[in-house]
């Protein structure tokens, strides 16, 4: 179905970096606009790829900048990835942030698949290749995310995406996708808001994870040009029939005005 205009939305799923901080700092605005949010009623969820930290870390982050959140208002691949791989038999070695591990499904004694997010600094020679030895014997590949990038505090970093397609193209298997731009992580969120996707707003500051991905789960979405926004994106998203804001905290003024 068709989503709904700006006007119409039931509810909205936000990302997190680029829209509510940047770095250490909320972006200007962001926190009030949150409050005036979450005054409103509308529902919501804070649905990010972070993949270095839990929720309840990112909780306790987004709390102390000034947006009020608990755990349960965070959706993550992390905190879906148990119920995928269970249900598909999957025993996973991890290749992900030790910070992340309190939301993972447990380390496989004998793993016949590989579950990848942004390890950062531990994606070593030796981190990698362990990943690879189990896929070329026909291990599965699960992704938490593929973004190329993100601004972190000094600037842009690469994210797990240029590591996935590594192991893709050095084993030959294709990533099952468990994050963002993945269409049914959209659905899934827009369903734990009790609402058809097409009355779900999706606002982000990544064209193609955030914008064209809830696009193509059938969500109505934002671009907001603050985070990892560059020029040219606003046009981009528009002729994707996405609408383009200069911020968070200006698209919730006109949401609740």
């Amino acid at each position: 179905m068709t989503p709904v205009p700006l006007n119409e939305v039931s509810g909205l799923l936000l990302d997190v970096g680029g829209v509510l901080y940047q770095g250490e700092e909320a972006i200007s605005g962001s926190a009030s606009a949150f409050a005036r949010l979450k005054a409103s009623g509308l529902p919501f969820r804070l649905l990010t790829n972070t993949t270095r930290t839990t929720r309840a870390a990112l909780a306790e982050r987004l709390t102390a900048l000034g947006f009020e959140v608990t755990a349960a208002e965070i959706v993550t691949p992390a905190s879906v990835a148990a119920a995928i791989l269970d249900a598909e038999g999957a025993r996973p070695h991890l290749l992900v942030h030790p910070d992340l591990l309190p939301d993972c499904p447990p380390e496989a004694e004998m793993p016949n698949a590989v579950l990848i997010g942004d390890a950062g600094e531990h994606f070593t020679f030796e981190s990698l290749n362990r990943a690879f030895e189990i896929l070329i014997e026909d291990g599965r590949l699960y992704a938490l995310g593929r973004n190329r990038f993100f601004r972190g505090a000094n600037g842009l970093e690469l994210d797990a995406g240029p590591f996935v397609a590594a192991l893709e193209y050095a084993s030959g298997i294709d990533a099952r996708l468990i994050g963002k731009p993945a269409p049914d992580f959209f659905r899934a969120a827009a369903a734990a808001l009790n609402l058809p996707s097409e009355r779900v707003l999706m606002v982000g500051d990544d064209l193609e994870a955030d914008v064209i991905g809830a696009r193509e789960a059938g969500l109505a979405a934002v671009l907001v040009c603050t985070g990892k926004y560059r020029k040219g994106d606003a046009m981009a998203a528009k002729k994707g029939g996405a609408d383009v804001a200069a911020s968070f905290a200006e698209l919730v003024d006109a949401l609740l005005d």
